[in-house]
């Protein structure tokens, strides 16, 4: 089957859905959230965002609990610490992520503090290790005790999500 057969076969699974196939501009291609750019000898990763990209994020004023708020910051700071993206795209990240802080209501210590919290914590990582088959527990989210009741299961082969 070649790749325009199953294009178009995606393509009709509803009127609502168009899947493109990505292909290589000037040695560029954008993957999921990557913009990957290929040079004689070596390759460089950036974080890629759709001209669509907004920056919001739950407001720090809203009514959430506190670790949902930080949640996408947390996401985006783990990423451009994870990824082996260039230093100028890292440089490029943070003042994204300061921006969307800012606009979002979060001062900038905040996110910077988080930046220290998640390199500290990835050097202080041991090695993977062979992890048991955890069983997937749901909990309402519904008080700030959640979180401590969903630590008492830490130790135990439960994983816990909101």
């Amino acid at each position: 089957m070649n790749e325009m057969t199953v294009i178009n076969h995606m393509n009709n699974i509803d009127k609502h859905l168009e899947f493109k196939i990505s292909e290589e501009v000037n040695n560029f291609i954008n993957y999921f959230y990557l913009s990957i750019h290929r040079n004689n000898n070596s390759i460089d990763v950036s974080i890629h965002r759709k001209p669509t990209h907004t920056d919001v994020t739950i407001q720090l004023s809203s009514n959430h609990p506190y670790n949902h708020k930080m949640a996408a910051f947390n996401y985006y700071i783990n990423r451009m610490l994870t990824l082996p993206i260039t230093e100028q795209a890292k440089q490029q990240e943070w003042k994204i992520m300061l921006t969307t802080a800012q606009n979002n209501g979060f001062p900038e210590h905040i996110i910077h503090n988080l930046k220290k919290k998640l390199i500290s914590k990835k050097e202080r990582q041991k090695p993977p290790t062979t992890q048991q088959n955890k069983i997937q527990v749901t909990f309402t989210c519904y008080s700030p005790l959640i979180r401590k009741v969903t630590n008492i299961f830490k130790q135990t082969n439960l994983n816990i999500a909101f």
